[in-house]
């Protein structure tokens, strides 16, 4: 299965049972690119909780199964994939009843005036049980002033938190140093996320492969030549631009961009073959700056 696959949200299902398996999601994460760090964690992770699980089984002391999660990392590094994996193999082990993700922000738990706001997390938190409920730019939260409803939507969660026990994990994500910050600011909070990843920049020799498998997805080939000015593009945006240089999200873009400049290339010829209408050549791809 190829990277752009596996951005999309959906799961594959046994044909005999229709129940997947804790091995079919393992490979699913396994066959992602890059994110070593991560698979490792989560191996680490799986581990510790059938660990625990056969502890408790045998009388022997277990630790308790506080599975909330605090991702850091930039856009487009993997953090919503892993999430939705995470939420489907917390499923094959027992662990969650549904394994869905709901992924929400700000606006959907702040609210507009009294009582609002603990309201629109108790709705969040009632699609989330049985799941993953997931939020991005958590750290924006503790952002406003005096007036704002932000910190009543942290007390809100963790009030969820015990009230729901066991019923569903929460996963705050956001940028590293942002993320770092929100923590530092509520102490109470962050003793309460026991498992933090970090989500690292992809490499370029890494887009380049997610690349790949974007244009194989879409039947389209990439030559020598175009690759080359990939790789061209990604550093000149890597020296540029580094908190949005090491992510999927900026392949796509580059990708689906040197695919409308071939059709324009292709569109005079009054004859194109197979491989005409298949091949991405150097000239699709366009410098950076001009992205």
């Amino acid at each position: 299965m190829n990277q752009s696959q596996n951005l999309k949200e959906g799961s594959k299902t046994s044909e005999r049972n229709n129940v997947e398996s804790l091995e079919e999601v393992i490979k699913e994460l396994e066959q992602l690119i890059g994110l070593h760090d991560v698979k490792n964690m989560v191996n680490e992770i799986i581990a510790y909780v059938e660990i625990q699980q056969k502890r408790r089984l045998q009388g022997l002391n277990a630790s308790p199964l506080v599975l909330h999660m605090i991702f850091k990392g930039n856009p487009g590094t993997g953090k919503t994939t892993v999430a939705r994996l995470l939420g489907r193999i917390f499923k094959a082990m027992g662990l969650l009843e549904k394994g869905h993700m709901i992924e929400i922000e700000r606006a959907d738990l702040v609210g507009e005036y009294i009582g609002h706001t603990a309201l629109k997390v108790r709705e969040q938190v009632k699609q989330g049980l049985g799941g993953i409920l997931f939020i991005d730019e958590a750290y924006s939260l503790a952002r406003g002033g005096e007036k704002d409803f932000g910190k009543e939507a942290i007390d809100a969660l963790v009030k969820a938190m015990e009230d729901h026990k066991d019923e569903f994990i929460l996963v705050l994500a956001g940028y590293q140093e942002e993320m770092e910050n929100f923590l530092s600011i509520n102490p109470g909070l962050k003793s309460r996320f026991p498992i933090h990843i970090d989500f690292k920049d992809y490499s370029i020799d890494e887009l380049v492969e997610i690349a790949e498998s974007m244009v194989d997805e879409r039947q389209y080939t990439i030559s020598k030549p175009a690759k080359a000015k990939l790789y061209h593009i990604l550093a000149s945006k890597r020296r540029s631009d580094e908190r949005y240089a090491g992510n999927a999200r900026l392949v796509r873009n580059l990708i689906e961009k040197s695919i409308r400049k071939q059709a324009v290339r292709l569109k005079p010829q009054s004859f194109c073959t197979r491989e005409d209408l298949m091949l991405l050549k150097k000239e699709d791809f366009m410098d950076g700056e001009n992205q």
